[in-house]
């Protein structure tokens, strides 16, 4: 039987961060953009969702900065996207950094991590 993480708001944060990146990925490739990028994106966010569950040989950690860095890339190189797909990365993005500070324990929230 498989043990399920704890369901813990930092984990909420994780989850957020790693589906809306999913999804605005998906968005990215099939519109005009960089594809290559929004491959990257899906791939290493399909990674951080399975790496709860999988030993992945990578940390999340890892994983989460390479997110980030195609994030910030993606803003930058945002080609013609429409308005709700800018929303989505910033919406990642933000959700991302949130989990990155708190799960490396820069910020020290009681309740949260």
């Amino acid at each position: 039987m498989i043990a399920l993480p704890a369901i813990t708001v930092l984990t909420l944060i994780y989850l957020i961060a790693t589906v809306v990146a999913l999804i605005d990925g998906i968005m990215r490739a099939r519109g005009r953009g960089t594809a290559v990028l929004a491959i990257v994106q899906i791939v290493v966010a399909a990674l951080m969702i399975l790496a709860p569950f999988v030993a992945i040989p990578f940390g999340t950690v890892v994983l989460g900065v390479v997110l980030l860095v195609v994030l910030v890339l993606q803003l930058v190189l945002r080609g013609r996207v429409r308005r709700g797909g800018v929303a989505l990365t910033i919406v990642a993005l933000i959700a991302l950094v949130l989990w990155l500070v708190l799960a490396l324990g820069w910020i020290q929230i009681p309740g949260v991590n």
